[in-house]
């Protein structure tokens, strides 16, 4: 273990001492309680670029929750915290369809931070057993990967001594950023993230450009070389999704070069690729074959040019259709800042003819952070859930979570409110791997301005909405039912 962790300390360069103090804790906790978090200050009424209750966040993490037929639960983890909202808690549990009922959820870990870009995401693979895949953001903190000891069990998690391939040699594989797992039976994890790197942005060589890549590993413990996807000036943020056990896509913006700014802040531009063959070859949705990295803004897995337009784009989720074909939901806004100088935030959809891309509106919202899903039943239906009503804290992540429907591929649009008169602005709404109707979306609620607590939801199909409890005495709970559809 020492040597493991000595030769993770030289590869990475963090503190070896905080790989030794993260413990696996396994200790059942007496409620649901979410992580709160802000970023960059802005110096207004609006307090923060964003902020709240972010304990499913980011867009660019997945999947949160995935349900399993074979026991008819939906495994779920989150970004939690201590009562006091101290620190970043990694947390598993499951709903229960047959008894709708919560156990009390798992502490796998405390990741000593509280910031909501180290949440975990979840996978199940095919012999049942659970997989937490811990994040961090950058290199200033190590990553962790931990298996459930049991099948469709989740009080007892190990940590996994995992690896990749570096100039033909096993390294410990323990930093990635804003990963994105997908499990295929009998191929294993392919897992799309984010690296750091330094020292390649032109004349600026402190600047970090975020790298998007894969990796793919059989067994989830060797994988082998981390595969860069683009590195476009100074990066990207992609949003993944799957078709079955056909496609893996990916969508993603880039980030232009600055001086003397962080160009995510400029984010821009939406692009398109796919893999058919669990990432042996990559291709547009038309089915031409490129060579990755990509390194171009001008490429053909450009989807639709928005940097032309001078507009930021913020994107939520990748799709697909019975055909198939992805579907993109993404908002564009005029800049980065909250309030209404960036202007109305608009939601689209990018869909895929067979031929050609195809964008339409959906509606509009009051900040650039308020992301919601994108579901297309197999009879056609589309769904969205997300924050599109305005919240209690008007201009800040989040708002009033609402159900939009189309019958007819995105063209009209039919709204359902799920919460109304809420305290707390609700935000990230997040669709689970192979979602049943009863757990359908899954978000978290906080205040848009200062810190507070934060409380976890779900809802139904028919717009039902659950809350988890914030304290459990017993070890089993009912959700509580907060409006009635």
């Amino acid at each position: 273990m020492r040597i493991f962790l000595f030769l993770s300390s030289l590869f990475l360069g963090y503190n070896i001492s905080f790989a030794q103090d993260v413990k696996t804790l396994n200790i059942p906790d007496d409620g649901y309680r979410g992580i709160w978090y802000s970023n960059q200050p802005s110096g207004d009424q609006y307090v923060y670029k964003y902020s709240g209750g972010l304990g499913t966040y980011p867009a660019n993490h997945y999947p949160f929750s995935v349900y399993v037929e074979k026991v008819n639960k939906t495994f779920f983890c989150y970004g939690g915290t201590d009562k006091e909202g101290k620190t970043l808690l990694h947390m598993v549990s499951y709903y229960d369809h047959e008894t709708g009922t919560v156990p009390r959820p798992t502490i796998v870990l405390d990741k000593q931070t509280d910031n909501a870009h180290d949440n975990p995401v979840i996978n199940v693979d095919d012999q049942g057993y659970i997989w937490l895949f811990s994040t961090s953001n950058g290199t200033n903190r190590p990553s962790f990967i931990h298996r459930s000891i049991r099948p469709y069990d989740i009080t007892t998690f190990e940590l996994v001594q995992v690896t990749k391939i570096v100039d033909s040699a096993p390294l410990p594989l323990d930093n990635f950023s804003y990963l994105q797992s997908w499990y295929q039976k009998g191929k294993g994890f392919l897992n799309l993230f984010t690296h750091y790197d330094v020292k390649v942005v032109p004349n600026q060589p402190d600047k970090i450009r975020r790298t998007i890549s894969f990796m793919r590993s059989k067994d989830g413990v060797s994988y082998g070389t981390w595969n860069d996807i683009a590195f476009i000036e100074e990066g990207h943020y992609q949003t993944s999704g799957q078709a079955g056990d056909r496609i893996i896509g990916t969508t993603f913006n880039y980030h232009p070069y600055k001086v003397g700014e962080n160009g995510l802040n400029y984010r821009t531009n939406l692009y398109y690729l796919e893999t058919r063959d669990f990432g042996e070859t990559w291709q547009t949705a038309d089915g031409t074959v490129v060579s990755l990295p990509i390194d171009a803004v001008d490429h053909v897995a450009l989807v639709k040019d928005y940097a032309q337009k001078g507009l930021n784009v913020y994107i939520n989720d990748l799709t697909y259709d019975q055909q198939g074909y992805p579907v993109i939901l993404y908002v564009t806004s005029k800049g980065y800042r909250s309030g209404p100088i960036s202007g109305k935030r608009k939601w689209y959809t990018a869909r895929f003819t067979g031929k050609d891309w195809v964008t339409q509106s959906v509606t509009s919202s009051d900040n650039n952070y308020d992301m919601g899903s994108l579901y297309i039943d197999q009879d056609g239906v589309w769904h969205i859930v997300g924050p599109t009503d305005k919240g209690p804290q008007r201009y800040n992540t989040g708002g009033e979570m609402v159900m939009w429907t189309s019958h007819n591929q995105g063209k009209r649009w039919r709204k359902k409110a799920l919460t109304k008169k809420s305290v707390y602005n609700h935000s990230y709404a997040r669709r689970p791997v192979n979602v049943h109707p009863d757990f359908y979306a899954f978000w978290a609620d906080g205040h848009g301005r200062e810190k507070s607590i934060s409380r976890l939801h779900f809802a139904d199909k028919e717009g039902n909405v659950y809350r988890l409890p914030y304290d459990m005495i017993e070890d089993v709970a009912f959700p509580e039912l907060i409006n009635l559809r």
